[in-house]
């Protein structure tokens, strides 16, 4: 629990220390000072959070004193206690915050002690509004340095898919120089990749309509299939000879994953004898 520090500001001895008999069963830490300039050299060593001062005291009136202290204690809760005569010149300090409220002399000492009360549960509040904003400003701090790294990182994404498209582009066109036919055929049997030479191959009507998407085994004979599902292929492996659309032609098989996350086959069919074919059929000669 925050320490009560009360400050009591008055040249006359007498009149703190009956404030203090009066206050100190509240539980109040109380500082003494009996000029403005002695006020501000305890405001300097100890956190005060109410200050109560008298208006007419040599050398710095009360007022004049707590408008300074405005300036270095904002949060500070300042009470000017004086005689009735000296409202019109507290007024002034009323009304530009420098004084919180004014009690007069001689007091009423309940009065008395439920402003103090009240004042303090005043600089309590001020303390927590100053904290609850420190911790939002923080937030907010901590929020703009998050969006920041996610626009950073989103802008990083967007640069990779940007490459990694350009990468696919290239990969295809490349697939599509090659005279073979090439298929990539998933874990779960699709058909997920395929170059033209490969639609055009499957699909011996001319209209190398897409194969991506079908199931390999609507497409392919039975004995191609338990070959490419053995799951012995060896990168020097040669190449075996299977009968396909009434083609016997050349195949080569990998397992992908080596070079990638993928998971399947790789299918690569020499067509280079039936190019020609795959050229009239497209021109209708």
């Amino acid at each position: 629990m925050m320490e009560k520090t009360l400050l009591l500001v008055d040249d006359e001895e007498n009149i703190t220390s009956a404030l203090v008999r009066l206050l100190r069963r509240d539980g109040y830490n109380i500082l003494r000072a009996n000029s403005g300039t002695e006020g501000l050299a305890l405001l300097a060593q100890h956190q005060v959070g109410v200050i109560i001062s008298d208006q007419r005291m040599p050398g710095m009136t009360g007022t004049e004193f707590l408008s300074k202290v405005k300036e270095l204690y904002p949060d500070t809760v300042r009470i000017v206690l004086s005689g009735y005569t000296e409202l019109n010149s507290v007024t002034d300090a009323i009304n530009r915050g420098a004084v919180y409220k004014f009690l007069t002399k001689p007091w009423e000492d309940d009065l008395l002690r439920a402003n103090v009360e009240e004042a303090f549960q005043r600089y309590a509040m001020k303390i927590e509004n100053a904290r609850l904003t420190q911790e939002l400003r923080q937030a907010n701090d901590d929020l703009k340095h998050i969006n920041q790294d996610l626009e950073q990182r989103v802008e990083r994404k967007a640069r990779e898919i940007v490459h990694n498209l350009e990468v696919l582009r290239v990969s295809q066109e490349m697939l599509e120089a090659m005279p073979v036919a090439v298929l990539g055929i998933d874990k779960d049997g699709l058909v997920v990749i395929a170059n033209q030479l490969a639609h055009l191959f499957f699909s011996m009507d001319g209209t190398g309509s897409s194969l991506l998407g079908e199931a390999a085994d609507t497409i392919m004979p039975a004995d191609l299939l338990a070959w490419l599902s053995s799951g012995l292929h060896q990168r020097h492996e040669d190449a075996k000879l299977f009968s396909i659309a009434g083609h016997d032609v050349r195949c080569w098989c990998r397992s992908m994953g080596e070079f990638s996350r993928s998971k399947g086959v790789l299918l690569v069919i020499d067509v280079g004898s039936l190019i020609e074919t795959f050229e009239k059929s497209w021109t209708g000669t």
